[in-house]
């Protein structure tokens, strides 16, 4: 029997749920669902509804709106999992200014100027100083579009879910994009003294930033990428035979220590740019392994992402007979420094490109 148009959408809802979580089992319509059940039907459903060109132009508002129920369902969530241990994500109603309460510390208000960095236009960074105890995230519409060759759709080699899948993966991009340039200018506020920048790693300079960054709340917390982690390695790291078993093992099975002196050490996402043309001899990566952040347990949350309204999905006909799908969702990403215990190790021997630039 056919779903209707609410058991569908409460269908979008528990799939959108469920592909964060695929170990868990999810209730819909009163069973107990694995996330792969759950899947297949969502897309056994959105197919069935865009399976010709008739049957999409008869239910295209429908299909709209079980593609804008499931991004803006799962789009922050994704966010959360990747970044969400230092940095606050959080959604907000369509027209409701995004404001966070800062939480200052004692020895924030004592020892350090609080700043608020945002990603300007063209690649620039604006510094503001913190007013008061809370911070306005300012938001602007992030999209992207699919074009559904009107051939394809009839010979069945593209379906709605891999349009789904495109757009989500394209947001998902643009979001990772924005946190990496915010991260990558907090730098540019932190004092001198907590930022050093060299070719390459040594365990006694990142000691002495840890010992800055744990005066102000107990163990810090590293975040880098693995490649960053990788060379992350104690001064002894020519001389194996000092190494216990155990640290061989861990380099062995995870290429770097999870734990760094009783550090934990937090692995941020890679991402690599679309390389363009034949001839580029370089791509850039989203996040500059370069960097590594050090910051202080219990410290407010670096980073700000605001997601405001619901994603928004609409449809142009071109004149080949294709059909553009065009996505949007509007996001804001900050950065600010409010923790003077917050230092950055800046590994300089790390490119944030993979090549030759010319």
């Amino acid at each position: 029997m056919a779903l209707n148009k609410e058991q569908l959408i409460a269908l979008a809802k528990a799939n959108a749920r469920a592909s964060l979580n695929p170990s868990v089992a999810y209730s819909f319509e009163g069973e107990k669902l694995s996330a792969e059940a759950l899947n297949k039907t969502f897309i056994k459903e959105l197919n069935e509804l865009g399976k010709t060109p008739q049957d999409f132009r008869e239910n295209k508002n429908l299909i709209y709106t079980l593609l804008e129920v499931g991004l803006t369902e799962v789009l922050p969530q994704k966010v959360m999992q990747a970044y969400g241990q230092f940095a606050d994500v959080r959604t907000f109603a369509q027209g409701t200014k995004p404001v966070y309460k800062v939480k200052i510390s004692e020895a924030s208000k004592k020892r350090a100027k609080q700043f608020v960095t945002r990603v300007g236009l063209a690649g620039r960074y604006e510094v503001f100083k913190l007013d008061g105890y809370t911070l306005e995230v300012p938001t602007a519409a992030y999209g992207g579009a699919s074009r559904i060759e009107w051939e394809e759709m009839l010979d069945g080699r593209m379906t709605m879910s891999d349009y789904y899948n495109l757009v989500l993966e394209g947001l998902d991009e643009a979001v990772y994009r924005e946190i990496a340039k915010s991260l990558a200018a907090l730098k540019e506020t932190v004092p001198t003294l907590q930022h050093h920048a060299q070719a390459g790693f040594t365990d006694t300079t990142m000691d002495t930033l840890l010992q800055i960054a744990d005066s102000y709340g107990g163990k810090s917390t590293i975040y880098c990428t693995f490649e960053f982690a990788a060379k992350m390695l104690p001064d002894t790291s020519n001389n194996y035979a000092a190494w216990s078993d155990g640290m061989k093992d861990e380099i062995w099975n995870n290429g770097y220590f999870a734990t760094y002196k009783g550090h934990r050490v937090i692995i941020l996402p890679q991402s690599l740019e679309d390389n363009v043309g034949k001839d580029a001899t370089f791509v850039n990566k989203v996040i500059d392994p370069s960097l590594a952040f050090i910051i202080p347990t219990g410290a407010e949350k670096p980073v700000k992402v605001a997601f405001e309204g619901t994603a928004q999905v609409k449809s142009f006909d071109n004149r080949d007979w294709s059909t553009e799908l065009q996505t949007y969702q509007k996001l804001g990403v900050a950065t600010y420094l409010v923790n003077p215990g917050i230092c950055i190790y800046e590994n300089t021997s790390l490119k944030p490109f993979i090549g030759t630039k010319n």
